[in-house]
């Protein structure tokens, strides 16, 4: 397994839609494991393909507090959607913003796993935001995207303010 370096905002690849994979083999076997690398060294719960700057519609997740509880994706689309939900959200792209977004508060979504095979699967709460999250990130959105205009010139300066620290 390898680390991929995560791509930060303004980066054109978190605004471009994902393309769906067309065949599982053993280089998309592991991207997602890279993918899966990548997610636990920073200490994050989801990680979509183009947060890597690779367009493919693939994200993994593990919300568990024990970190043993891997979920990946390929091709996911979101079957129903249900009641609401609205907790503070981050990014790995966009690091030092957090700000309130409103989600559905459970989902039914189908993808491919790791294997190629179909499944479906009923999220709620962490895992129903973190799946939305991911998906919005494949089809070129990001959270700050849910924000009022203000929130989003907020969430920016803190992105600029990270940066230059991290620099």
């Amino acid at each position: 397994m390898a680390l991929l370096t995560v791509v930060h905002y303004p980066d054109p690849r978190l605004k471009t839609k994902a393309k769906p994979i067309e065949k599982m083999d053993d280089s998309i076997r592991q991207l997602v494991n890279d993918m899966y690398e990548t997610m636990y060294h920073e200490k994050g719960v989801g990680l979509a393909a183009n947060q890597v700057g690779i367009l493919q519609r693939v994200f993994v997740m593990d919300v568990s507090a024990q970190s043993n509880q891997r979920i990946c994706a390929i091709n996911p689309e979101i079957i129903s959607a249900d009641g609401e939900y609205t907790e503070y959200e981050g990014c790995l792209s966009y690091p030092g913003a957090y700000d309130k977004v409103d989600r559905a508060a459970t989902v039914r979504f189908k993808a491919l796993d790791i294997e190629g095979n179909p499944y479906e699967m009923d999220a709620d709460g962490l895992m129903a935001q973190c799946v939305q999250h991911e998906i919005d990130h494949l089809n070129g959105l990001l959270f700050v995207d849910r924000l009022s205009r203000l929130k989003q010139e907020r969430a920016r300066k803190k992105l600029e303010k990270f940066l230059r620290q991290a620099s």
